[in-house]
């Protein structure tokens, strides 16, 4: 049927009367067809194990359309390049470049003194990596730089690497600046060759499902409590106050405690221009915010204010009459390539494969949601190396580690970017700026790049209402975002996204060691079986009991699984093994006792048989003779009808039965297990589904399983799983078949069904 006739067909029956739609959907449906056990479905469908791949084969072979294949796959711009519309998309490209161009430039010089580096590294960051981008990236919208969670782990590192203490010179204990912006400079690049290192060899080796770790709970409590650092760390320049490098666990706390205690030390001209600075960007995007319909670009609030802020500084004279901290001399021009230090590979390298990870974290799960928006693909591994190679070429030029902004990511799709062109585009005007009029900023109040921080932390901030919204939709991920927000602000960035990984991961093993056991009934009238529970509808079929698991069996819960069932079950059958077994021993016992006596007894009347009495007469001796053959006859036949019974007891197909024991029945004759939830099986759960089987036979409940999916049916063969007392006959295509044939065959162990199903 086409599409066209499926939508005609829809529109009728949109145009049919409201009751007469109703009776449609209330119209029953009835299915004919055989009780399917897996023998028999495995016949009936003709299943053959499908051929193994391997997909390492393909990496060898050589050809033109695989080298071309592998080209484009690696250096995508010349796949995109050569069929860029420069009707349609060039002018939006252009106005993206120059709007996030805008923004980038006060960002870069903030986030750059972020990371405890001189402003002018923060143009050189927003110049080489967008560039690299631009060249081998797949994602179209996303904009590649400086980012305020990147830069704060950077500044952990090269403050704790490089603390003030270690550059104090002269009596008045002052810092030599230029000594420590110089080691941080080397460390802030050592540390981006190292973070492109592992993100481009994650990515060739196609390690880039290693983010999936990463849950949505755990990088939004994790960009929470790094915006919270962020902010604490601008405090300093808020306030013009000199405080002690920390780094490592509870280093914020202490922080804290030192801004508060030197909050009477603030320098008053540098806290006015914050504050002033701060409201008039809060006002510009309160502006933004109220004209985004009729504004072809958002204001560039930052630029301005920045722009008026250095013209301010340089007629008042901030600095030498008010005391406030500026950015200082921002050398014009491009700085030549260095090398990195290997010296310092060995202590950078916990700190730069988690900044790997982080960075990567937050540049796919943006690329993914404006691919999603747009239709197109995003491929994980390239990312990986697109961002490897930017950071690995720009750590050579002096630049430290990059991600990707979500507000200049917003403002380039916003204004009409379509390519990573919009990316190149902002990347040659960063570079006119770094050329040219970078220098101009030199009067730019170090106040004024805190409070453009701090206001562009607005939107990270807000992830504390996650906390609202999770308490209402998921606790468990509530859970998540807590300790992963907890952990980072008590441990420090590093420690806590690691504790906050290790947490998330053993969750989801404690939540498959905690799933819903169910007990399942028949919804009336059709072969749905649901949880009795939760369907009050639902009724169990008397003699089976069907039980579902909501998680997998594996290791971890095997056992608790086999506890769950026998609790459920409402079936000590622990207990009811071990009285029989207990009851077995003593007939046996009972028989053994009885045989002796037997053989105790028929060697006693073998010599009453032979005794004889001399002084006795004829007649005497044939009377007596005619009564002791009556008797050793009598004595005999009640020894042999003693020791039959005894023999027949032991041999009969009911003498080891629950009722010939004297034990109490289960009041179900079989038991159903719906194995739907399977996904995989090890050697552990094929160990258990084999007890569950002995133990409920010996109770005298036959066992089936149903649902299972082919690659479980494959690995359980595997597992010589089946044998002569567990076969696929014992397995169903459905709950229901197997609800079927166990009533037809109550104890009498799998046979041909041949009894339809009619639903």
């Amino acid at each position: 049927m086409g599409l066209s006739e499926a939508s005609g067909q829809r529109d009728t029956q949109a145009l049919l009367p409201v009751t007469q739609a109703m009776e449609l959907r209330k119209r029953d449906y009835h299915v004919e067809r055989p009780l399917m056990n897996q023998e028999q479905l495995e016949e009936l469908g003709c299943w053959t194990s499908a051929a193994r791949t391997y997909q390492w084969r393909t990496w060898f072979q050589c050809s033109r359309a695989r080298a071309q294949a592998l080209l484009f796959q690696h250096l995508p711009v010349l796949a995109w390049l050569p069929r860029y519309s420069l009707r349609d998309w060039l002018l939006g490209d252009l106005l993206a470049g120059l709007s996030v161009a805008i923004m980038q430039l006060p960002q870069g010089l903030a986030y750059a003194l972020l990371a405890g580096l001189p402003p002018v590294f923060g143009l050189y960051s927003s110049f080489y990596p967008v560039f690299i981008y631009f060249l081998f990236g797949t994602s179209r919208h996303i904009s590649v730089g400086t980012f305020a969670v990147m830069s704060v782990m950077v500044g952990s590192v090269t403050e704790s690497l490089a603390p003030d203490e270690n550059f104090l010179q002269g009596a008045n204990s002052t810092v030599d600046e230029a000594a420590r912006d110089g080691v941080r400079v080397q460390l802030a690049s050592t540390l981006s060759v190292l973070v492109g290192l592992f993100q481009v060899g994650l990515g060739l080796v196609r390690f880039g499902f290693v983010v999936t770790y990463l849950s949505e709970p755990l990088v939004r409590g994790y960009t929470t409590a790094a915006s919270v650092q962020v902010f604490i760390s601008q405090l300093k320049y808020v306030f013009g106050l000199q405080l002690s490098s920390r780094s490592g666990p509870l280093s914020l706390i202490y922080t804290v405690l030192e801004v508060c205690w030197k909050l009477p030390q603030s320098v008053v001209g540098t806290v006015v221009t914050a504050l002033v600075a701060g409201v008039a960007l809060v006002l510009v995007k309160l502006l933004n915010d109220k004209l985004r319909r009729y504004l072809p670009m958002p204001i560039p609030g930052e630029l301005l204010t920045l722009i008026g802020a250095t013209g301010i500084s340089y007629g008042v004279g901030l600095k030498p009459r008010f005391g406030v901290d500026v950015v200082g001399n921002i050398p014009a021009g491009l700085v030549p390539p260095a090398a990195p230090s290997p010296q310092l590979f060995t202590s950078l390298l916990g700190y730069a494969f988690t900044i790997a990870v982080v960075g990567f974290a937050i540049a796919i799960s943006l690329g993914k949601i404006f691919a999603l928006r747009h239709g197109y693909r995003v491929d994980s591994n390239q990312e990986l190396v697109a961002l490897g190679l930017s950071n690995l070429i720009g750590g050579v030029f002096q630049c430290f580690p990059v991600s990707c902004s979500m507000s200049r990511s917003l403002v380039q799709e916003s204004a009409g970017g379509n390519t990573q062109v919009a990316g190149a585009v902002s990347s040659l005007f960063i570079l006119i700026i770094i050329v040219k009029l970078g220098e101009l900023f030199r009067d730019l109040p170090k106040a004024v790049l805190a409070a453009a921080i701090i206001v562009n932390l607005k939107g990270m901030l807000m992830q504390f209402t996650d906390i609202r919204s999770l308490w209402k939709s998921n606790r468990m991920d509530l859970l998540i975002w807590l300790v992963t927000f907890v952990a980072t602000i008590l441990l420090n960035l590093d420690i806590g996204l690691a504790v906050a990984v290790v947490f998330s991961l053993l969750l989801v093993i404690v939540r498959t060691q905690l799933p819903r056991y169910s007990v399942l009934g028949q919804v009336p009238d059709t072969d749905i079986y649901q949880d009795v529970a939760e369907y009050s509808e639902a009724r169990e079929v008397p003699g089976v009991k069907v039980f579902r698991s909501s998680a997998t069996m594996y290791f971890a819960n095997a056992e608790l699984y086999s506890d769950a069932l026998k609790q459920r079950c409402g079936v000590d059958v622990d207990h009811l093994i071990s009285q029989k077994k207990k009851r077995l021993r003593k007939q046996e016992q009972k028989l053994k006792r009885l045989r002796k006596s037997l053989q105790k007894q028929t060697a006693a009347s073998e010599g009453a048989s032979v005794s004889i009495h001399v002084n006795t007469s004829v007649r005497d001796m044939e009377s007596n003779n005619m009564e002791d053959s009556k008797a050793k006859a009598s004595t005999g036949k009640e020894l042999e009808d003693t020791a039959a019974s005894g023999q027949e007891d032991a041999k009969a197909p009911d003498g080891s039965t629950l009722k010939a024991l004297g034990l109490p029945q289960p009041h179900f004759h079989s038991l159903v297990l719906d194995l739907g939830a399977l996904s995989f099986v090890d050697t552990v759960c094929i160990k258990s589904l084999k007890n569950i089987f002995r133990d409920f036979r010996e109770i005298e409940v036959e066992v089936y399983m149903a649902a299972c999916h082919t690659p479980v049916v494959a690995q359980l063969e595997a597992g010589n799983f089946f044998d002569a007392s567990i076969s696929k006959q014992h397995l169903f295509a459905s709950v229901h078949d197997a609800v079927l044939f166990a009533l037809q065959h109550p104890r009498s162990g799998p046979a041909s069904p041949v009894l339809m199903t009619k639903l």
